[in-house]
């Protein structure tokens, strides 16, 4: 009996198996080119930003904060100056018991420094009105306005120009949510709105937080140093008075003095009473001058205090400039990272996208079927023909592919 064989192919049309090939093409260099790719030149520290030199000479300065420590030791030997002035108080008694012989000569001294006593009482006069002057300016730094005099010029400056790069930051992401919506087929949809406006309110808050910083912190800034200038001038208004009363304290010696001159007239016994009042009129030169020492130490210890604020302030301005610069730079380079990303990955996402083309058109079009057959004379042949014949259109019309 004479055999027959039937082949049946099912396959594409030809112009979707030309494409298919073509995306085949396509994809396997896309993605040898992916497996091959350097990912040093998309990750690694080059895309991490540095110190800037505002931040670098932040750090450079924080030695500053130390500076107080010359004023300590020099409060330290004024205090140390003061004892030993008072400690010599007692010599100086001893001392002016030899003087006695010499009282003549005192005495005409004493005259000589009557006619200076009305000048140093005048420049006291002087002194404590320089000091009032001083308070009442003093007295004019508090308030809720004080601080406005002390505010930097260039703020606003500072401000719009930080504001403005922050815009130009801003506005760099709406290109990658276009670029996102595009490659997953949502461009100009109600999702890539949601995107955009999510992205744009995320971005106006930041922007109202970042403008508050910086106001609180001129605020601050200015805050601090109208405080400042009133505590130098309530110090300089103390140095005044006391300045005053030490010139009052001069002319009323130089009238002891001259006291002292009309008892030495009076009787030869008056000379002890005069001897005891030049040891006191030395004591209280003393103990104006111990009192002088140690109110330049005090005042040293003051400018001790003072110099770590200064240098703390101006080190946390540099620190908050410095980071806004290196937040800057890293944008950038997070821009510049995204940007290579997605160079190294467009051909891949390009054949994909063909691919999925691709794909939709085979399973848009029914395949088309080829039967073979290899005839065979007689009339049993021919009714295997005529089945063939008939199974061909039943395959044609869906049957073999159920």
């Amino acid at each position: 009996m004479a055999t027959e064989t039937i082949t049946q192919i099912t396959q594409p049309p030809e112009f979707i198996e030309a494409e298919a090939k073509q995306y085949l093409g396509e994809l396997r260099p896309a993605i040898a080119g992916l497996k091959a790719a350097d990912l040093s030149q998309i990750y690694g520290p080059q895309y991490v930003a540095g110190l800037g030199g505002l931040t670098e000479e932040a750090i450079s300065k924080a030695g500053g904060l130390g500076a107080y420590a010359p004023y300590l030791q020099q409060a330290g030997r004024l205090a140390g100056a003061a004892e030993t002035t008072l400690g010599g108080i007692p010599t100086d008694i001893a001392a002016a018991r030899g003087t006695l012989t010499g009282v003549p000569a005192d005495i005409a001294a004493a005259r000589g420094t009557l006619t200076g006593v009305p000048a140093d009482i005048a420049a006291a006069r002087g002194a404590l009105g320089t000091a009032a002057g001083d308070i009442a300016a003093a007295r004019g730094m508090i308030g809720p306005t004080a601080y406005q005099q002390y505010m930097s010029p260039y703020q606003q400056d500072v401000i719009e120009s930080t504001l403005a790069e922050y815009d130009i930051q801003a506005a760099k992401g709406l290109p990658g949510l276009a670029a996102q919506a595009i490659g997953a087929g949502a461009f100009g949809g109600a999702r890539e709105g949601v995107q955009r406006a999510e992205y744009e309110s995320a971005s106006d808050r930041n922007r109202a937080a970042l403008q508050a910083q910086l106001l609180q912190q001129g605020f601050g800034q200015a805050q601090q140093l109208a405080q400042q200038a009133q505590a130098q001038r309530m110090g300089v208004a103390g140095a005044q008075a006391g300045l005053a009363g030490q010139q009052l304290g001069l002319g009323q010696a130089a009238g002891a003095l001259a006291g002292q001159q009309l008892g030495l007239g009076q009787a030869a016994g008056a000379l002890a009473g005069q001897q005891l009042g030049v040891g006191q009129a030395q004591l209280g030169a003393q103990l104006g001058l111990s009192g002088q020492q140690l109110g330049l130490g005090q005042f040293q210890a003051g400018l001790a205090g003072q110099a770590p604020g200064l240098a703390g302030q101006e080190i946390s301005a540099l620190t908050t400039l410095g980071g806004l610069q290196q937040a800057q730079q890293q944008a950038q380079l997070q821009a510049q990272q995204q940007l290579a990303q997605q160079q190294m990955m467009q051909p891949l996402q390009a054949a994909q996208a063909y691919g999925s083309g691709v794909m939709g058109l085979i399973s848009g079009y029914p395949g088309g079927q080829t039967v073979g057959q290899t005839p065979v004379p007689g009339i049993a042949q021919t009714a295997i023909g005529a089945g063939t014949t008939l199974a061909g259109i039943y395959g044609a019309l869906g049957g073999f592919n159920r």
